[in-house]
């Protein structure tokens, strides 16, 4: 298999997990408008442990502590998919933070190896 690799954007949006869009989670909200703007994808991530603007610790270690943990939305495409994007996302995350970092995104191509080092067709591969 051959790696492919290009640059892109990875636009990441930290939340409270309480935190709604019109009586919808809001990390969902950003998923859902991710998704119809035809972006490459978008993951939700659960925190543990973290803090804000608040500056108050939510953990989940401590049942009482437990509400509203964080949440980071990240979706990744081209840079200019992604600023496209930025103005869809506005209305939404006013009280969220928002980071925008290049990366570069690695895509494997062709059949996979079989155990034997052979592809499919069964010639060896590299």
């Amino acid at each position: 298999m051959t790696p492919l690799t290009a640059r892109a954007l990875r636009l990441t949006v930290y939340a409270g997990e309480n935190a709604t869009w019109h009586h919808r989670p809001l990390y969902c909200e950003i998923v859902h408008r991710a998704h119809a703007a035809g972006l490459a994808g978008a993951s939700v991530f659960r925190g543990i442990e973290g803090y804000g603007a608040s500056s108050r610790i939510h953990t989940s270690r401590l049942l009482s502590l437990s509400e509203d943990l964080p949440v980071a939305v990240v979706v990744v495409d081209t840079e200019e998919r992604i600023r496209a994007f930025l103005p869809r996302l506005g209305e939404l995350a006013g009280g969220c933070l928002v980071t925008l970092d290049a990366c570069e995104v690695v895509r494997w191509t062709g059949a996979p190896a079989g155990p034997d080092g052979t592809d499919p067709e069964g010639k060896k591969s590299l």
